[in-house]
């Protein structure tokens, strides 16, 4: 028998989208499931043979299900290097059984952080502890407990059992290890700035910033490169015209905008190019503060990027449209201005938040 056979699987789930299909399709292929709380009681209400994780510790849940799974006999059973006759001897004299198969999503703290109206005792309980504790230990036995923090995954996954008689390969079982320690340090880093935040403490000794990819890019600074787009990027920019961003536009964007943030008193223009300052201006009209800033270095901004700190009006936009630019973006455009500068399918029009920039 491959010590690499699913046969037993502790699922425990925030996040239930999928779960009773994934469930059901792990029933069908003889899996013995295990489960807690409310993911027990989810899949009990939709007939699916379920068994308590106090069936593998001996032991019932307390202190309001802040423990459960924080149990020797739930991590040995995730730990346990199959391939070491010694662990099985071990296991089996403490009628410990293995986890084959590992199911965990985290309890929602980033979306309660996210909430205005959330409390500090909310945020508290939202943090998880049970479920990175048993994520990372599958993760790192991820040779005989395959692990899946995804839900997006379940249908592969299924898919990868049908064909392999209840196994999965290592190289997904890495893949699967890999998104769970990615996710793991994530879900950490939110709950650490959070603390450091409550404390204004905005320059820790070790700092972990928290970031999610938004996409890939074609390619980065040159076309051999391979690049993509984390952050929040588009809580602050919105495309409202033309082809998809490059790399080094964006680096150029965050470079015009971090400048322009630093002007509200009167119209302001920054051009850049190849994250170089080209020009800098303000003016009592947005056309002046344009030209003035134009005039620093009249060849640059051909090809460039050009930030307003003011609605692009259409007499402004008709001194622009002169030159060929790469990025336009301001906190909005007026309706003529728009029609005139989106007749250039090349040009990217980006509108921007800088209240966030600046916050």
């Amino acid at each position: 028998m491959s010590k690499n056979l699913i046969k037993n699987a502790l699922i425990s789930v925030s996040d239930k989208v999928g779960a009773v299909e994934f469930c059901k399709e792990l029933s069908k292929l003889g899996v013995n499931l295990y489960s807690t709380g409310g993911t027990k009681a989810t899949l009990e209400q939709n007939n699916i043979p379920v068994k308590s994780v106090s069936d593998l510790t001996f032991f019932p849940e307390i202190l309001d299900g802040r423990v459960k799974t924080l149990h020797p006999n739930i991590h040995a059973g995730l730990l346990a290097d199959l391939d070491k006759p010694s662990h099985i001897k071990q296991i089996n004299e403490h009628n410990i059984s293995s986890i084959d198969l590992l199911v965990v999503n985290l309890y929602p703290f980033e979306k309660t952080l996210k909430r205005e109206d959330a409390t500090h005792e909310e945020l508290i309980e939202n943090i998880d502890i049970g479920g990175p504790t048993m994520l990372r230990s599958a993760a790192k036995n991820y040779k005989h407990t395959a692990v899946v923090i995804n839900p997006d995954r379940y249908c592969e996954i299924i898919k990868y059992m049908q064909d392999g008689n209840n196994t999965i390969p290592d190289e997904v079982r890495i893949e699967l290890a890999a998104e769970v320690f990615s996710n793991t340090a994530y879900y950490d880093s939110l709950i650490s700035g959070y603390f450091n935040n409550k404390l204004g403490n905005t320059l820790p000794e070790i700092s972990a910033i928290p970031l999610q990819k938004i996409q890939d890019l074609r390619y980065g600074e040159n076309p051999h490169q391979k690049a993509a787009l984390f952050g929040d990027f588009n809580n602050i920019f919105t495309k409202q015209h033309g082809k998809e961003l490059s790399f080094n536009n964006i680096i150029d964007i965050n470079g015009a905008s971090g400048i322009i943030t630093d002007f509200t008193d009167e119209p302001a223009v920054a051009i850049i190019k190849h994250t170089n300052p080209c020009g800098v201006a303000t003016a009592p009209t947005l056309m002046e503060a344009y030209n003035k800033a134009f005039a620093t270095d009249t060849v640059s901004p051909f090809g460039g990027i050009i930030a307003f700190n003011r609605e692009v009006d259409l007499e402004t936009a008709e001194t622009v449209d002169k030159i060929f630019t790469e990025v336009l973006i301001a906190p909005s455009f007026s309706k003529e201005a728009f029609a005139l500068l989106s007749k250039k399918k090349n040009r990217r029009l980006l509108t921007a938040n800088y209240e966030v920039l600046r916050s």
